[in-house]
């Protein structure tokens, strides 16, 4: 039986703030139970849930020095959907309103987390043959297990991964403050070591020290290789190229499901949907008040509104889609001016536009019910989630080829009868708006070929059973 630990910031249903938690919190239900022993390990913050937080059972604590202070380390535990969590319990890191603040506060904040969860680990009683490391904030793991927990017998064949999430976030600090609270010696504070341009980088010293690399999609392990999408680290990713691999994310295929999905008006599936989906579009349309009509084209957007997502090109061109007989519904909170633009085409445009400027789990849901269309124009999308959403629900995603979206949405290919969506190639306003246009004379003049791609999207087969195979052959191969 192997033994894998996964330690991460966030991991659904406790703590989340994006796709990281998903995977923390989903993946280690599909390893097979008789090969793996799959826990993880997050910081139990004061903001969760009250109904999470009394699930949780005290196990013991204990005092660990970071740099020269001596801290409190709480462990909590408990068993959620047949995985056993653990928690690290302080509240002088994890107060607060949000999981994170300000760097400088989550610099040390992670520092003590990823110090604590190893400190933990003998106390416990767990010991892993490998820890599975998510993005910057557990960065200083790998670097740790070869520096003072190396020295003990415990941890000393301990293998670990680093997984990047999103390379962008990276968690950069002056070098001396993160000497100070990490304790580590001055060896590691090198160009080769976790030094990148003048200051630390947590994140780079995970991914020199890890003994393997992964990254949540093939094209985006290719894309991090270069300049444009390397922010920096680009020169590292290609020297450590036969380390990386992409494995894309699934999603909760029991969660998402329209033919069992209580948060949606009319349940479907990929056989009666040409009679049932409408129903959800109809209802949509009526709670939001937007013109009634089956008929007209509806694009759907679930997003974080922010220039990695390709809002300045929606942007651009969002009063000539107005224009159009289209109808736009947008989820989603983000920069400020991308909020108030949907907020001033709504209210211009009433029948048409229905900005909701919130977050809110079953309006995501009522949206990939009920559009025909799903809009993602990224800059860069590591995996991006929501492209295997609206696929699972019928809706068309119409996307940029970049990372995730270009391995998980096939163009529709006219000639060939092949495709599950809409793609284009170049960061380009025009672009975009031309492939809306295509997709909808497809749309409206081929209705057939319309639900032959519905057909096809709603049996691609994302769940997370096809990526935990592959995980597992990774941590085999370590």
């Amino acid at each position: 039986m192997k033994k894998v630990l996964f330690v991460a910031s966030e991991g659904v249903p406790f703590i989340k703030t994006g796709g990281l938690a998903d995977v923390v919190g989903s993946l280690p239900k599909y390893l097979n139970k008789e090969e793996f022993d799959v826990r993880v390990i997050l910081p139990k913050y004061l903001c969760m849930r009250e109904d999470l937080k009394e699930r949780l059972n005290y196990v013991s604590h204990f005092y660990m020095d970071l740099g020269w202070r001596s801290q409190y380390v709480g462990i909590l535990e408990t068993v959620y959907d047949g995985i056993q969590f653990y928690f690290i319990d302080n509240e002088y890191y994890f107060a607060g309103m949000k999981p994170y603040g300000n760097i400088y506060e989550d610099i040390e904040k992670f520092a003590f987390f990823s110090k604590a969860a190893l400190s933990a680990l003998p106390v416990i009683g767990f010991q892993p043959d490998i820890v599975h490391c998510h993005d910057w904030q557990t960065g200083l793991i790998p670097v740790f297990l070869k520096d003072k927990f190396h020295e003990g017998e415990f941890f000393k064949n301990m293998k670990s991964i680093m997984t990047i999430h999103n390379l962008k976030f990276q968690g950069v600090w002056d070098m001396n403050t993160v000497k100070n609270i990490t304790g580590l010696p001055d060896y590691y504070f090198t160009p080769d070591k976790l030094e990148a341009y003048g200051d630390a980088n947590y994140l780079k010293g995970g991914l020199v020290y890890a003994d393997a690399l992964t990254t949540v999609s093939p094209t985006y392990a290719e894309e991090i290789k270069t300049p444009f999408y390397g922010e920096n680290l680009d020169g590292l990713m290609k020297a450590r190229a036969h380390d990386l691999r992409g494995i894309v994310n699934g999603i909760d295929y029991e969660e998402y499901n329209p033919e069992t999905d209580t948060m949606i008006t009319a349940n479907y599936n990929v056989r009666n949907f040409r009679k049932e989906k409408i129903k959800n579009k109809i209802a949509l349309q009526k709670e939001l008040g937007l013109a009634e009509n089956e008929k007209t084209f509806m694009i759907g957007i679930v997003s974080r509104l922010t220039d990695q997502k390709g809002f300045d090109l929606i942007n651009y061109m969002m009063e000539e889609m107005c224009q159009q007989d289209w109808q736009i519904v947008v989820l989603g909170t983000g920069e400020e001016r991308y909020e108030n633009m949907f907020r001033h085409y709504a209210w211009k445009y009433p029948d048409k536009v229905s900005a909701n400027i919130y977050y809110c789990e079953a309006m995501s849901h009522k949206v990939y019910a009920s559009c025909d269309a799903f809009l993602m124009p990224s800059l860069f999308e590591p995996c991006g989630l929501s492209q295997l959403m609206s696929l699972r629900y019928g809706t068309l995603p119409i996307v940029r080829e970049t990372g995730g979206l270009k391995d998980t949405v096939e163009p529709y290919n006219e000639y060939e009868g092949t495709g599950t969506g809409f793609s284009f190639r170049n960061y380009n306003a025009h672009e975009m708006y031309n492939t809306i246009r295509y997709a909808h004379s497809v749309y409206v003049d081929k209705r057939r070929e319309w639900n032959r791609l519905i057909d096809r999207a709603m049996a691609a087969d994302f769940s997370w059973k096809k990526s935990a195979d592959q995980y597992a052959e990774l941590y085999n191969w370590l």
